[in-house]
C-alpha cells in the first residue's frame, strides 16, 4: 500500500467527526459572518440585502458601542486581569503556607462560588451590593454610610461579582504552578539574605512566567463573553453605565431587532478576544 492511501485511511476514522465540526461550527461560524454584512432583522422587512461594512460603521460611529467598549475594557481590567489573578495569587500563595484544615476550609468556600451557576452568584451579589442588601446591613452595624452601589458604581459591582465567582480558577492555576518550584531555589534565595518581596519578584514569577500568561489569557476570553452575570445584576444599567459589549450586542440583535448589527458587534468582540490572544501567546513565547 502507497503512502498515500495509508494517509487516507489514517484519516477514515476522524471523517465523521469532520463533517460534525464542519456542519455544527464552521457553518454556523460562516453564517453569522455573512450575516454581519447584512441588514437581516427579527422583525419588520424580511428581506435581507447585503450591506458591506455598513454595519461596521456605524458600530464605530455609535456613542452606545464606544461606551460599550470602555466598559469592556474597564470590567476585564479589574475584575480578570487585576482581580481574578492577583487575588488567585495570593490565595495560593496563602493556602500553601497554612496548615492542612485553613487549606481545605478557605478552598472549598472559594471553589463553591466557582462552581455556583452563573445566575445563582450573580442574584447572590445582586442581594449583597442592593440598598437593602447584606453591605449595607454591614456598613449600618458599623455606623458607616450606605448607598445604593447597583446605581452608583455599577460597573465596579458587576466586577467584583466576576472576582468573587472566578478566582478559584486563577487559585488553582498557581497552586499547581507554585507547586513545581523546586524548594532548594527558594532557600537558597532566603540564604541569600532575600526578602519575601524580593524572593516573590525576582524568584516565583518568574519562574510561574507561563502559568501567569496562561491565566490571563484564558480569564481575559472568559470575561469578555461574560453576559448572564451582568444580565441578571444591572441588565447593563442604570442607563448604559454597565453595558458591556456582550449586552450592548445582545440589546441590539434581541431588543432592537437589529441581527445584522449585532452579529457585527459579536464579530468585533471576537477580533478583541484574538488580539488579546495573540498579545498573550507572543509574551508566553519570550525565555526567562
Amino acid at each position: 500500500m502507497s503512502s498515500t492511501n495509508r494517509t487516507l485511511w489514517r484519516w477514515v476514522p476522524l471523517a465523521p467527526a469532520t463533517v460534525l465540526l464542519l456542519l455544527f461550527l464552521a457553518g454556523p461560524i460562516g453564517y453569522c459572518v455573512w450575516i454581519a454584512f447584512t441588514n437581516t432583522q427579527l422583525t419588520g422587512s424580511s428581506a435581507s440585502d447585503f450591506v458591506g461594512l455598513d454595519n461596521f460603521r456605524r458600530a464605530f460611529a455609535d456613542d452606545g458601542f464606544r461606551n460599550a467598549v470602555w466598559l469592556t475594557v474597564v470590567f476585564t481590567f479589574v475584575s480578570a486581569i487585576v482581580g481574578q489573578n492577583t487575588l488567585g495569587l495570593a490565595l495560593a500563595g496563602l493556602l500553601r503556607a497554612a496548615s492542612r484544615p485553613v487549606r481545605t476550609l478557605t478552598g472549598a468556600l472559594v471553589i463553591t462560588a466557582w462552581v455556583l451557576p452563573e445566575i445563582v452568584a450573580a442574584f447572590l451579589l445582586y442581594a449583597f451590593f442592593r440598598r437593602e442588601g447584606t453591605l449595607n446591613a454591614i456598613l449600618d452595624w458599623l455606623q458607616l454610610p450606605g448607598q445604593n452601589w447597583m446605581f452608583t458604581v455599577p460597573i465596579l459591582a458587576v466586577s467584583f461579582a466576576n472576582i468573587w465567582r472566578g478566582t478559584a480558577f486563577s487559585m488553582l492555576i498557581y497552586s499547581a504552578a507554585l507547586a513545581e518550584i523546586p524548594k532548594e531555589i527558594t532557600e537558597a534565595a532566603e540564604v541569600d539574605g532575600a526578602g519575601g518581596v524580593r524572593r516573590l519578584w525576582h524568584v516565583t514569577l518568574p519562574m510561574i512566567r507561563r502559568s501567569i500568561g496562561t491565566n490571563l489569557m484564558l480569564n481575559t476570553l472568559s470575561t469578555l463573553s461574560v453576559f448572564g452575570l451582568i444580565w441578571a445584576m444591572t441588565r447593563g444599567g442604570p442607563g448604559n453605565r454597565s453595558q458591556t459589549l456582550p449586552v450592548f450586542m445582545y440589546e441590539q440583535a434581541f431588543t432592537n431587532s437589529l441581527i445584522g448589527y449585532g452579529t457585527a458587534v459579536a464579530l468585533l468582540l471576537l477580533l478583541v478576544g484574538a488580539l488579546f490572544s495573540v498579545v498573550y501567546l507572543r509574551l508566553m513565547k519570550v525565555e526567562v
